[in-house]
């Protein structure tokens, strides 16, 4: 009987599970799915795919899984694919389906630990194209600790409302592509639309600002084929910050879904985490709290999605690194906003990709002393050696700001505490807005009420819109709150209204907005006691928001709540909630779980 070798350096996994005669079994149900004897001496490559026609946002990755497959063979493994599962958010928003979003989260993460896990990978290529995807795929990777590299899926390009189209910008695309034919704006000054602009137009078409014919156009033309929503949203501020993780590729993150470089990046993957097996380096040697602090960094600098908060608290304990509030509030307290990105700015991702995408912003920050230089990447080199022949941006462009005239000096995700949030709470706020905001509460129970009242038009000028019991444990599941802060900015109450939630926001949100609020209300916490008409003070520069009650009030309304009785009993949002942390803990499901 052949003994079985388990410190094979590059089938580390694999060779436990498939070396010897009795293993044989085990070998024998792999060569119908491909394996040919000689496959049994290599490292065996998993390749977790999100595909699927639940989304755009995914709808292309079964074509770039192939290609990371290609990579990892041709490299000396022998990959194998397999499929995880996506939700959508921009189809689910606003409805009950939502609470199912960043349960999946937790899903994606399990289910990639699940498969690596039993079948053996010695390593892995994680590919995503939607907001959970991402950080799941991330804290699997975290867990695991198994050679791996993630691939973003790529940016959407933007609809278009005009009838002029100009094929030849699609001319780099791969001529078997099924969306060879799709267009792009002929110019900067056509109308861009993304999937906000749809969520916009709702509120707009309700205060009767735009047609019932252009609200269908809008409705029409804004996803115009595959790839993840096109500003600075939630996916393109995750890839951004994995890649300043140093768990992607160089540029992975700035490349459109469909394009020759994405199909390249998927191959390099591939190769990528063949070598990381011969060369020792783990994802554990990548995910050090410097590299945290650079994933803030960039993500700030890009004026990036509140929800980069949630995802990297919880890659950090998936991680073993300690990462807090403070710490964004001390990495934002040095880092300017430079990026003139959607939702707040004027720009799209697309755009962005076209004259160089992140790494040339990331170059000044680490010149500027921003950036720790340091740290590794998945290609074995520091952050500083990737970035060492990085040419600057066009003298031309608009879209990245210089470091001395930046859209706002310091970090717009501002932590912000008081008597409403005394475990903290997640601001989003650009300054466009203004840095301080005052009103009364207007209080609801849930997402689909305060969409209705807003609609409806009992929001008005001057109030706080107070959403709770929409928390990680409460909701379940923290849905996002795109409806009402787009239904807001829609009717054009944006600098008016305040929104305040224990629920999340869509990277999409803008507007003067607070979320993550902590402890959220089915723990108790002081935004279940707030009332209709309660003043409420948010200020940014101070980092808190107060309800301005006394505290004699506030305790005699603590002392007659009652704990809400949970919403689901049975099911994975049952589970959930069960388990999950707080928002200012990342919203996890395992920690400190006792058996």
């Amino acid at each position: 009987m052949k003994k079985i070798k388990s410190s094979d350096p590059i089938r580390p996994f694999s060779s436990v599970l498939l070396d010897g005669d009795e293993r044989a079994a085990a070998r024998a149900m792999l060569y119908p799915v491909g394996f040919k004897e000689e496959d049994f001496k290599k490292s065996v490559i998993g390749v977790a795919s999100t595909w699927g026609n639940v989304t755009p946002c995914n709808l292309h990755i079964d074509k770039l899984a192939l290609e990371a497959e290609k990579g990892a063979n041709e490299a000396g493994g022998k990959a194998i694919v397999f499929n995880t599962i996506t939700v959508s958010d921009g189809i689910s928003m606003g409805s009950e389906g939502m609470k199912y979003s960043l349960v999946s989260r937790e899903v994606i993460a399990d289910s990639i630990e699940t498969v690596v896990g039993c079948a053996g990978m010695d390593g892995f290529v994680a590919i995503g194209g939607c907001d959970k995807n991402m950080p799941g795929s991330l804290i699997a990777i975290a867990r695991m600790n198994r050679a791996a590299v993630f691939v973003y899926g790529g940016t959407i390009l933007p609809g278009c409302l005009t009838t002029e189209r100009r094929a030849e910008d699609w001319r780099a695309l791969p001529s078997n592509s099924a969306w060879a034919g799709h267009s792009v704006p002929a110019s900067a000054a056509e109308k861009m639309l993304d999937i906000v602009s749809v969520f916009e137009a709702i509120g707009a078409h309700a205060k009767h600002k735009i047609s019932d014919a252009e609200f269908r156009a809008v409705e029409q033309c804004a996803i115009p084929g595959p790839g993840s929503c096109g500003g600075m949203y939630t996916a393109n501020t995750m890839a951004s910050a994995i890649e300043a993780l140093g768990m992607s590729l160089p540029n992975s993150s700035a490349q459109n879904a469909v394009s020759p470089a994405k199909m390249d990046d998927c191959r390099r993957a591939g190769a990528c985490v063949v070598e990381m097996l011969k060369t020792g380096l783990r994802p554990l040697d990548i995910l050090t709290k410097k590299a945290f602090e650079n994933a803030i960094t960039v993500v700030i600098a890009l004026g990036g999605s509140t929800n980069a908060v949630l995802h990297l608290l919880a890659i950090a304990h998936a991680a073993k690194v300690k990462l807090s509030l403070d710490d964004f509030t001390r990495v934002g307290r040095r880092v300017p906003v430079l990026a003139d990105l959607k939702p707040s700015g004027k720009h799209l991702m697309s755009e962005l990709v076209a004259i160089g995408g992140i790494r040339p912003m990331m170059k000044t920050l680490l010149d500027a002393g921003l950036l720790r230089g340091d740290t590794l990447t998945v290609t074995g080199e520091t952050m500083a050696q990737t970035l060492a022949d990085v040419k600057p941006y066009p003298d031309d462009q608009a879209i990245i700001q210089p470091l001395d005239h930046p859209i706002k000096k310091d970090s717009h995700l501002v932590i912000l505490r008081g008597n409403l949030a005394p475990e903290g709470a997640v601001a989003k706020i650009t300054g466009k807005e203004g840095l301080r905001f005052s009103g009364r509460a207007i209080v609801f129970e849930s997402e689909e009420k305060a969409l209705e009242a807003i609609l409806g038009g009992r929001v008005k000028a001057g109030h706080v819109v107070v959403i709770r019991h929409e928390g990680p444990r409460g909701g379940p599941g923290m849905r996002e709150m795109l409806s009402p802060t787009s239904a807001i900015m829609g009717e054009g109450l944006g600098k008016d209204v305040a929104l305040i939630t224990d629920g999340r926001f869509s990277g999409g949100s803008h507007g003067f907005v607070v979320g993550h609020i902590t402890p959220e209300a089915y723990a108790g916490g002081p935004i279940a006691l707030v009332k209709n008409g309660d003043p409420i003070t948010i200020d940014a520069e101070k980092r808190t928001m107060t309800l301005g009650i006394p505290d004699a009030e506030l305790k005699r309304r603590r002392k007659a709540w009652k704990k809400p009785a949970p919403r689901y009993t049975r099911g994975v949002l049952a589970k959930y909630a069960a388990h999950v942390t707080s928002a200012s803990e990342g919203a996890v499901t395992d920690k400190d779980l006792e058996l």
